[in-house]
C-alpha cells in the first residue's frame, strides 16, 4: 500500500506539461485515450488548473455538410465511425451533425483531413 500512496503522491503533484506528456504515453504506449488520462490527472495539478483551462485538450468534428462527392462522404463516414450503411447515410444527410466528440487534436485535424479530401465540410471546436 505504500507504493500506491507514492504514486499518488506523484500524480497529484504533476505539472500541467506533465499531466500532457504521460497522456501521450498512455496513449502511443497503452491505447489509452488522453481525454480520459487528463479527466483522472487533471483536477490534481493544483496551483495551474487556470493554465490547463487555457489549453484546450479535447476536440468535437463536426460535418457541416457532404458537398458534391455524397457517396464517398457516407462511406468514408462509416468508416471512421464504425456505424452501419444506414446510420452513416442519416448522419451525413441530416447535417450539420457531430461525427466525433472529444477527441485528441491530431486525431480531429487527421479526421477533416480525411472527409475534406472525399468532398466534405469539416468544423472543428
Amino acid at each position: 500500500m505504500a507504493d500506491l500512496k507514492a504514486f499518488a503522491e506523484q500524480l497529484v503533484n504533476l505539472t500541467v506539461k506533465e499531466v500532457n506528456e504521460l497522456a501521450q504515453i498512455l496513449k502511443d504506449e497503452y491505447g489509452i485515450e488522453p481525454a480520459a488520462a487528463a479527466v483522472v490527472a487533471g483536477p490534481a495539478t493544483g496551483g495551474d488548473a487556470p493554465a490547463a483551462a487555457a489549453e484546450k485538450t479535447s476536440f468535437d468534428v463536426i460535418l457541416k455538410e457532404a458537398g458534391g462527392q455524397k457517396l464517398a462522404v457516407v462511406k468514408l463516414v462509416k468508416d471512421l465511425t464504425g456505424l452501419g450503411l444506414k446510420e452513416a447515410k442519416d448522419l451525413v444527410d441530416g447535417a450539420p451533425k457531430e461525427l466525433k466528440a472529444g477527441v485528441a487534436k491530431d486525431e480531429a485535424e487527421a479526421l477533416k483531413k480525411q472527409l475534406e479530401e472525399a468532398g466534405a465540410v469539416v468544423e472543428i471546436k
